[in-house]
């Protein structure tokens, strides 16, 4: 393979690997802005991954999976916003207990539903994505961008994560915007799972995230809880994930590199990221706080 193919190889890799990153990335942001810690995301993505792959195989359709990944998503976000902004749970807590919730619940639900707590079965070629999510997981950065910064909600939005006083005064409700960015927060990291079990793959699989929910947490830091920084991370990410797919087998010499350590690429570059190699993030002045 010449160099042209093969830098052509490894960017259609990182675009198609980044897709699920900058969805997950993106709902991480509408939470975090709004002031609501939101370490879920790889639950969120879990329950969008089955809920698509199990609606897109009864339905043999992409779209409808990528529907009910959606609902699912509202749900899942609407009762992390009743635990962490009415009941006022612990955010980090209750983020992780929402993660260890969605790997225990969603293997019992393939045993009911499958008789198997191992994958779904698998959609049709033709019933799957072909690059549809890809240009969505693009057109809603371009859109939240947009939003964030040109809108009167976008801007309550922000000030609900910096300056929820501010909107007090005016006569907003801080706890209004932000359940409705963690139901977005979930709805978008839920596409992000099923970008995975419609798009990336054909079927669901325990634990195919990967941790791919903490790394879009990390490219939301690393990207400073901007919304095209945070896409230029998830790129960087995914192309980390990319090139150690390519260089699994490689040798040096008579000896062949161990794939574990191949393997470890993409989580290496993250903890490099996340470690300040090239600056800091300033959080939002209200995550966090009620």
């Amino acid at each position: 393979m010449d160099m042209m193919a093969l830098l052509f190889s490894l960017s259609l890799a990182t675009l198609r690997l980044a897709t699920p990153l900058i969805f997950a990335s993106m709902g991480g942001l509408m939470s975090e802005r709004s002031g609501i810690v939101n370490v879920a995301l790889e639950g969120f993505m879990l329950t969008g991954a089955f809920a698509g792959a199990v609606a897109g195989q009864y339905f043999a359709s992409a779209w409808m999976g990528w529907a009910a990944a959606l609902f699912a998503g509202l749900v899942i976000g609407a009762l992390y916003a009743l635990f962490v902004i009415e009941l006022k749970a612990d955010q980090i807590v209750t983020g992780m207990a929402f993660n260890l919730l969605a790997m225990g619940v969603i293997p019992f639900l393939t045993k009911i539903f499958y008789n198997s707590t191992g994958s779904t079965p698998a959609l049709l070629v033709e019933d799957r994505f072909a690059f549809e999510p890809l240009l969505m997981a693009f057109a809603l950065v371009a859109l939240i961008s947009f939003w964030l910064y040109k809108t009167r909600s976008g801007l309550w939005l922000l000030f609900a994560g910096e300056h929820p006083e501010a909107l007090v005064a005016s006569g907003v409700s801080v706890r209004k915007v932000r359940w409705s960015a963690v139901c977005a927060s979930g709805a978008f990291a839920a596409w992000g799972g099923a970008s995975l079990s419609l798009f990336l793959a054909s079927s669901y699989s325990p634990m195919m995230t990967g941790g791919r929910g903490f790394m879009a947490l990390a490219a939301l830091i690393f990207g400073k809880w901007k919304p095209v920084p945070a896409l230029a991370a998830c790129l960087l990410f995914a192309f980390a994930d990319a090139l150690q797919i390519r260089l699994q087998g490689v040798r040096i010499g008579d000896m062949e590199v161990p794939v574990q350590f191949v393997q470890i690429l993409p989580y290496v570059v993250t903890i490099v990221a996340l470690a300040g190699f090239i600056g800091k993030s300033r959080a939002p002045k209200a995550l966090g706080r009620e």
